[in-house]
């Protein structure tokens, strides 16, 4: 006979990314509470104004329900990525600082010979 593979899970997909929970405590209970109201002052208004609001209340009822804001994440991923960079930035002026004073020092222990090898270049060069 033969052997069987174990199946393996699958976590997620490449069109599926991950939904992690980035609203807690009381912001999701604010999302639930305003978007209960938002969608009942939608429903009692009516008209185009009332469908708006029904959407903007379904919005952040979705948002308390799920615990998830994808607005949320993308201003925390240009956050983290502004981060990276003023990090880049640091590295590479410590870096120049570095450089910087290795140039002084070795600057510091040259000699002039006062032969300027333009004007008068070494013999049998």
């Amino acid at each position: 006979m033969s052997e069987l593979k174990p199946v393996e899970r699958i976590e997620s997909t490449p069109f599926q990314s991950p939904s992690e929970q980035n609203v807690q405590g009381w912001e999701r209970i604010g999302s639930l509470a305003g978007g209960v109201v938002m969608v009942g002052k939608g429903l009692r208004r009516g008209g185009i104004f009332g469908l708006i609001q029904v959407a903007i209340g379904g919005v952040a009822l979705a948002r308390g329900i799920t615990g998830h804001s994808s607005a949320k994440s993308l201003l925390e991923k240009s956050r983290q990525d502004m981060n990276n960079v003023r990090a880049k930035i640091q590295r590479a002026g410590e870096e120049l600082k570095t450089l910087k004073a290795n140039a002084e020092a070795a600057t510091k222990t040259a000699t002039v010979t006062g032969n300027d090898s333009l004007k008068s270049p070494k013999a049998g060069v």
